[in-house]
């Protein structure tokens, strides 16, 4: 049954007899019995066997929620553009996968993946680190966001459908990212390089925040237009186009080098990469 010669059993048994020194069947007999010893042996067996099969089901059923449940850690504004919309398609394709998606800020996500707490980050302006992988996502354009009632958002250039030269940004009131984002350090090099000086009034550290200083017109920005969608149609917003830009934020998904992905991760995977490759306004 066991696929044990009878030889290779009888051997076995000598040898838990003198590593213990007492006698587990009778050989006076035939057939042979079970001494005292060796009942409670036997009961040791059993118990060790109705204990393996409990571990190996509760290990089967661990196995099932770890490969059915997801971490994800998200930028806010990749969360407040698409993450619902996400959710609910992978939803219907894996209806008995867990997704559980965290909002953090960048750096805090790296550190989640790092650590494990997350199974795939997203992020904008992915950074290359020894102990992660980058897979490039997408590029989405950056546009002007202006509130439907500022100066820019009714000029000339605006209304025949064209796009404004960065220099129209000389002096105006800016609302900008915080300092120590990278789309903060993009947009000062991009200012920059056209000779353009703004007059910063606020900046904040995430996309909504800004979006709503530029709707209640206290100033400009400048964004990724794939974040304005539901504000323009809305009409809330408006996007403007700026001339001669190439202004795209990257964004990436970032997971610890050599993951093995289970079946869930690789589905949500294939999930974004169904996503255009470019947001643009054009």
């Amino acid at each position: 049954m066991n696929g044990i010669s009878q030889s290779a059993a009888s051997q076995h048994v000598q040898e838990l007899e003198r590593e213990w020194g007492v006698e587990l069947l009778d050989r006076s007999t035939r057939p042979l019995t079970v001494t005292a010893a060796g009942k409670l042996y036997g009961e040791l067996c059993r118990d060790i066997l109705r204990r393996k099969d409990d571990f190996e089901a509760a290990l089967h059923r661990l196995k099932q929620e770890v490969e059915g449940t997801l971490r994800v850690a998200s930028i806010y504004s990749v969360a407040l553009s698409e993450m619902v919309g996400l959710e609910h398609e992978f939803a219907r394709r894996q209806p008995e996968a867990k997704l559980e998606v965290q909002y953090l800020q960048p750096a805090k996500i790296y550190d989640a993946v790092i650590a494990g707490e997350a199974d795939l980050g997203l992020i904008s302006y992915p950074e290359a680190r020894r102990d992660l992988t980058v897979i490039p996502w997408r590029q989405e354009e950056m546009v002007l966001a202006a509130s439907p009632s500022h100066p820019l958002a009714s000029s000339p250039e605006v209304k025949a459908g064209g796009a404004i030269a960065p220099t129209k940004l000389n002096g105006v009131d800016f609302i900008a990212f915080d300092d120590d984002l990278p789309i903060r350090r993009h947009l000062d090099r991009f200012l920059k390089e056209h000779g353009v000086e703004v007059d910063l009034t606020l900046h904040f550290d995430n996309i909504q925040m800004i979006k709503e200083a530029v709707i209640h017109n206290v100033g400009i920005s400048i964004m990724p237009y794939r974040t304005m969608l539901e504000d323009i149609g809305q009409g809330r917003l408006v996007a403007v186009r700026i001339a001669d830009a190439t202004l795209f934020r990257p964004l990436g998904i970032i997971h610890r080098k050599k993951k093995k992905f289970h079946r869930v991760a690789q589905a949500f995977l294939d999930l974004l990469r169904e996503e255009p490759g470019t947001a643009s306004a054009a």
